[in-house]
């Protein structure tokens, strides 16, 4: 039974004085009962949460009632019990960490939101470029065929990668998506100011791509990288989908991603079932030493 359900969900819209609701909001969450991440910052939020049917659909019913957010969407995923084990409301600089040397306001500046169809149709078209607009270990867990690889490690790199990698393609059309859709919302801003005249950006992330009764998530390959404790959501959801990923130990095809068993290290490694069993859960030798010489001080 799923008694339970998750929102994914942002709003880029002024907050006065946010801090004091970045207080304010995380007693409601407790008193409610939600259990997450939510990040507040002067711009808008950005949150991802979990609790019952009926504690998520009052705190949509209470967040749209304030005229901030009465217009926000949520993306709902059902399931089994809560995705996270606590609660978190943290002020933040930024929704998204990106230390632009430009301000950047999404309610002016962004790339045109595509629906999962036209996305789709655009995916088809020869003249297009597809940019990942997530990290690289997100990409190596499932993508969008024939998406470039943004080799960096943190979403604050894609301004520096953009100009040395993208500069040849300013005139073609570039197709950007991420998990829910807010790091383009800010990615396609960047490629504007660069200097790129088509942008374009899938409305709502690859989650609801996923979603979408017509296209059922065909052309993305593998699984979507999530950051709650699902790890990774089937997105194709047709007899076309693959499995991309690499293990880590054997480089065998696997879409499970795991934590390193040692508490000191929880490296997130792609393995598969033999290798897992194999391992121990464990990414190395070391790491599962390591942790039995502890656990047996």
């Amino acid at each position: 039974m799923n008694d339970f359900q998750i929102l994914l969900y942002y709003k880029f819209v002024a907050i006065p004085d946010p801090e004091q609701f970045t207080a304010d909001h995380l007693d409601y969450c407790k008193r409610l009962g939600l259990k997450g991440r939510i990040l507040i910052a002067s711009e808008g939020i950005n949150g991802t949460v979990s609790g019952t049917v009926e504690q998520t659909e009052q705190y949509m019913r209470d967040l749209r009632a304030n005229p901030l957010f009465s217009d926000i969407v949520f993306k709902i995923d059902p399931a089994e019990g809560h995705a996270f084990t606590k609660m978190f409301v943290r002020h933040k600089q930024e929704l998204v960490t990106l230390r632009y040397d430009q301000p950047l306001d999404p309610n002016t500046q962004t790339g045109q939101h595509l629906s999962p169809k036209d996305f789709h149709e655009y995916l088809q078209r020869d003249d297009v470029i597809v940019l990942d607009g997530r990290t690289d270990y997100e990409y190596d867990l499932g993508h969008f065929r024939n998406a470039i690889r943004p080799n960096i490690d943190s979403f604050k790199e894609f301004p520096e990668w953009i100009e040395e990698h993208m500069s040849e393609f300013k005139d073609r059309p570039i197709l950007t998506y991420c998990t829910g859709g807010i790091r383009c919302e800010k990615l396609t801003g960047v490629m504007m100011d660069q200097g790129f005249n088509n942008v374009y950006q899938l409305d709502g992330g690859i989650v609801t791509y996923g979603k979408d009764a017509d296209v059922q998530g065909r052309l993305f390959d593998g699984k979507c990288y999530v950051f709650d404790e699902r790890i990774s959501v089937k997105i194709n959801h047709t007899d076309e989908d693959v499995i991309v990923g690499k293990c880590y130990h054997c480089n065998e095809p696997a879409d499970t991603y795991i934590n390193c068993g040692d508490d000191l290290c929880h490296r997130q490694h792609i393995v598969c079932e033999k290798c897992e069993e194999t391992h121990h859960g464990y990414c190395s030798p070391a790491c599962e030493e390591n942790d039995i010489a502890r656990t047996h001080v």
